[in-house]
């Protein structure tokens, strides 16, 4: 029996999936546990919408990652920090630091875990950095720490 899954199910698969299930597994327990719901012809027809409007969405927010990107890497981001002699900050930038900066800046809203910082910045200088943006989309920016 063809059903549609409403809930992840470890074993079947997440929600959303049409899969096949055994007619009695089905009936007796994925349909009245509201983990599924069996592939008429009207549930076919609203899965297919759903997933229609789904992939949608998901070319919209790719193509509004690409642009965010653009936008990213044609621009630097500039942080002045206090600074002691031989360039070392007293402190140090981390990447909550650079998602201010860039909201402040360029009026972007970044969450700080997206920022690919092995380790804080810890001296002034040219810095490279990656954010990741969208699943396989990452913009390389450039960070610049100046001293004060």
């Amino acid at each position: 029996m063809k059903i549609i899954l409403i809930k992840d199910h470890k074993d079947l698969g997440k929600s959303g999936d049409l899969i096949n299930a055994k007619d009695g597994y089905a009936r007796n327990f994925l349909i009245p546990m509201k983990i599924a719901i069996e592939a008429t012809k009207e549930n076919l027809a609203k899965w297919q919408e759903e997933k229609r409007i789904e992939e949608e969405n998901e070319k919209e927010n790719r193509k509004k990652a690409l642009e965010l990107k653009k936008k990213l890497e044609s621009k630097k981001i500039l942080i002045t920090a206090k600074a002691g002699d031989g360039g070392k900050l007293f402190g140090a930038i981390t990447s909550k630091d650079i998602a201010d900066q860039i909201k402040k800046q360029y009026n972007v809203q970044i969450d700080k875990k997206k920022i690919d910082l092995a380790e804080n910045i810890k001296s002034i200088g040219l810095k490279n950095i990656e954010i990741k943006l969208y699943p396989k989309i990452v913009a390389n920016i450039k960070v610049e720490v100046d001293g004060e």
